[in-house]
């Protein structure tokens, strides 16, 4: 590892006067830390926010609830509220990784999680994320596991988060503090970028601003939801493809929807057309065979990854059953 300075903040305003172009902010390092051991990463300083107060869930103007970024996924997922209200969002985080690193990884860098691409791991192999300018590796390599969906000639990795595919499909915002000392409120679907011409840059935070919250609306889908992870081995292992699935249905009809897939870009993957179609459907099988096709269709697999769109139509129509007929 890379010599580096720390730096442990006390309070919002230490933290965000102490960045530099070169620092990174540090909460439970699950996945920074990693990256540093293995060269990918190269802060010359960590902020330590851990100190921080940004580690409640606490209600808010728009009716649902606030969650800290600091707070642990683990702390997260089995908050009682959470669990009740947006019971989707704890199945999903419920499924990610192992209950020890959910025991450390925070909610503001679950956001912030970096691809799984092999190519971007290993320091030997060209990729513009790790190295602008040095070229994708996966465009011509190996890439059975790699985006459908958004990519560029410039990158085709996935995002790898459970938390996010969720959080998409139920609509949060993300808040974050400005060095300048404002905060701003930044939608979460447009939170995490496609990589175009520029892969090394994840999400649309600007230099040196701070991930504080994450704004929930009204509860939405308690009855109706489903997280699917499709993965090699049950546990420990990223999705190969995941959906995330809430309905809203009354009188036999289904009045809203969310729904996200994962593993299929490189942001989680909003679909928006299958949301609008299905709105005002009923909740049936043709219904949501239909959804999934619309979902699909503009979908661009290289050779080695044609199997993610025959399987993202069925785990679409799994996951909209699941949701459906769970029992309340």
């Amino acid at each position: 590892m890379r010599p580096f300075t720390y730096t442990s903040a006390t309070n919002k305003e230490q933290a965000l006067k102490a960045t530099t172009k070169t620092s990174h902010y540090l909460a439970g390092g699950t996945n920074l830390v990693d990256l540093m051991k293995e060269d990918v990463e190269r802060p010359d300083q960590l902020i330590d926010v851990n100190k921080l107060d940004y580690k409640k869930i606490t209600k808010n103007d728009k009716g649902g609830l606030t969650l800290g970024a600091m707070l642990s996924n683990s702390e997260t997922a089995n908050h009682p509220d959470i669990r009740k209200q947006y019971p989707l969002l704890s199945m999903a985080m419920l499924s990610a990784a192992t209950a020890q690193i959910r025991n450390m990884a925070s909610n503001g860098g679950n956001l912030l999680q970096r691809t799984r691409c092999p190519y971007f791991f290993e320091t030997s192999m060209p990729c513009n994320k790790r190295q602008p300018g040095s070229g994708c590796g996966a465009l011509e390599g190996m890439n059975s596991l790699h985006a459908i969906f958004g990519y560029s000639d410039s990158c085709i990795a996935t995002n790898p988060s459970d938390m996010c595919v969720a959080l998409a499909a139920l609509g949060a915002t993300v808040e974050v503090e400005q060095p300048v000392g404002s905060s701003r409120m930044i939608e979460f679907t447009d939170f995490h970028r496609l990589p175009g011409d520029k892969p090394e840059k994840d999400t649309n935070l600007e230099e040196g601003e701070l991930i504080t919250a994450i704004h929930l609306t009204e509860p939405v889908f308690a009855d109706h939801y489903y997280y699917l992870k499709i993965r090699e081995r049950s546990s420990y292992a990223f999705a190969l493809i995941s959906v995330a699935a809430g309905l809203q249905v009354k009188s036999g009809t289904i009045t809203k929807v969310g729904l996200a897939m994962g593993g299929v870009a490189h942001k989680p993957w909003k679909l928006y057309d299958s949301e609008e179609f299905l709105k005002g459907k009923k909740p049936s099988q043709s219904n949501f065979e239909q959804a999934a096709e619309i979902a699909l269709k503009d979908a661009k697999p290289f050779e080695a990854n044609k199997w993610k769109v025959d399987m993202g139509k069925k785990a679409i129509v799994r996951a909209l059953t699941q949701a459906f007929e769970r029992e309340v």
